[in-house]
């Protein structure tokens, strides 16, 4: 499939000298293995707390050598987002108006390719680290919004789009419908980077990525059909809510109630004789 194409594949780290004696790095591999080491640190410190010197020697090159290539460690930083990040987004978006089969189809092979290409691998820890640093990196955060989030929306939202415009989709708000799309995409990455080291993964309580993906498509589909299953939910759901009893707000009469009324009755009753009676005795005292 098109989209879920792998990554290019990086070049060898070595190669044979001429005369046989020793082994060199390549230079045409040293971007490629620089990022590598980048992503690595990143996902695993965070922004703040990767250093320089520390991706140079990941990748088994000299700080010096780091700096041929980027002029710090936003630059290193961009470079890993747009190579591991942005160019999936790109080749997605040029897909949509070239794919031939129906939309339904279409949602599948993005959301497969976004688990092939980022959520199965380290990229997939990269939003939860702009989440966390996104306050004290704040050009790193417009960075990421502008580059990554905005377009990754965009894309999703021109397929509910395309599939709303041929009739297989229900109209709805496209980029409202984007964001419950990728919901998942944040809770598989952060449970990756986050409990995947904490928590046995042969445990049946695991998060099982690949099933939810295709839970959450199936969802999507019946939520999205157009004419299909929405309406029917929504009248099942008055139906229940008809054929139930209605709780009332009032307190239920109880047995002692009818006393306590004739008592209350009773009362006021003889509280004018009580007040005609003190008002005799009054007079009487005055005369």
């Amino acid at each position: 499939m098109e989209f879920m194409s792998a990554l290019p594949a990086p070049l060898p780290a070595t190669e044979d000298v001429a005369d046989g004696r020793r082994w060199t790095r390549r230079k045409g591999a040293r971007p490629a293995e620089l990022l590598a080491a980048a992503l690595a640190l990143f996902v695993e410190r965070g922004y703040a707390n990767t250093r320089l010197e520390d991706v140079a020697a990941r990748a088994g090159v000299s700080k010096g050598t780091l700096y041929l290539y980027y002029a710090n460690k936003e630059d290193l930083f961009k470079a890993v987002v747009r190579g591991g990040l942005v160019s999936p987004l790109l080749e997605a978006r040029e897909l949509i108006p070239r794919f031939a089969g129906g939309t339904g189809e279409l949602l599948r092979l993005v959301v497969h390719g976004w688990w092939e290409r980022i959520g199965s691998t380290a990229l997939s820890g990269i939003p939860k680290l702009i989440m966390a640093e996104a306050r004290n990196f704040p050009e790193i955060a417009r960075f990421y919004f502008d580059e990554v989030i905005q377009p990754g929306q965009a894309t999703l939202a021109a397929v509910i789009q395309r599939g709303i415009d041929s009739g297989e989709f229900r109209a709805v708000n496209a980029l409202h419908a984007a964001h419950l799309l990728s919901a998942p995409f944040l809770l598989i990455g952060s449970w990756r980077t986050s409990m995947a080291g904490s928590v046995n993964s042969a445990d049946p309580r695991f998060l099982d990525a690949p099933a939810l993906l295709e839970l959450h498509l199936d969802m999507l589909a019946r939520g999205l059909a157009a004419g299909g299953t929405a309406a029917p939910a929504k009248a099942a759901a008055k139906a229940a809510r008809k054929d139930a009893p209605i709780a009332s707000t009032k307190a239920p009469p109880t047995a002692a109630a009818p006393a306590v009324r004739k008592r209350a009755a009773s009362t006021s009753s003889r509280a004018p004789k009580t007040a005609g009676r003190a008002a005799r005795k009054t007079i009487r005292g005055k005369q």
